[in-house]
């Protein structure tokens, strides 16, 4: 991985979104059923939040002790909209950002996704600590790397 690369290159794309009046039933509904940790928030394609796993979890406040916090829950979910738990100020990058833009961010925030977006504000990708981890571990590793590492 070449971090002056755009994050263009290595950010998801086949994104999973819900709408800002979506009901938190189908924001579980994904959670339950994708390997995701954050859903992007979209108005048509313009991006104007996100809700991550935590952000969600939270929400719910560790219910589903029994079958009556179960309903409790449920009720819940269907009473709220994204709009009333997604982060709205959110850090953005554009495709052409270098990944070590990215990688400043991430390291200088708590977040663990950062969405991207293009001059319209549309949304285009979605960059996470997880597609930096994925690339570097599909990274091949030369055997002048591997004598450069023994020598320190």
């Amino acid at each position: 991985m070449n971090i002056l690369d755009p994050v263009k290159s290595i950010m998801t794309t086949n994104l999973l979104t819900v709408t800002t009046g979506d009901k938190l039933t189908a924001v579980k509904e994904i959670f339950d059923n994708h390997r995701v940790h954050h859903i992007p928030v979209v108005r048509y394609k313009e991006l104007v939040g996100i809700i991550s796993k935590t952000d969600f979890l939270h929400f719910l406040r560790g219910f589903n002790r029994n079958a009556e916090d179960e309903f409790v829950n449920e009720a819940r979910m269907r009473a709220y909209k994204v709009e009333d738990i997604m982060t709205k100020g959110i850090a953005k990058l554009a495709p052409e950002d270098r990944i070590n833009v990215a990688l400043e961010i991430f390291l200088e925030n708590r977040f663990h996704a950062i969405p991207v977006v293009n001059a319209a504000g549309e949304l285009e990708g979605l960059l996470t600590t997880f597609d930096i981890i994925k690339t570097l571990a599909q990274t091949p590793v030369s055997p002048e790397d591997i004598l450069e590492s023994r020598k320190h």
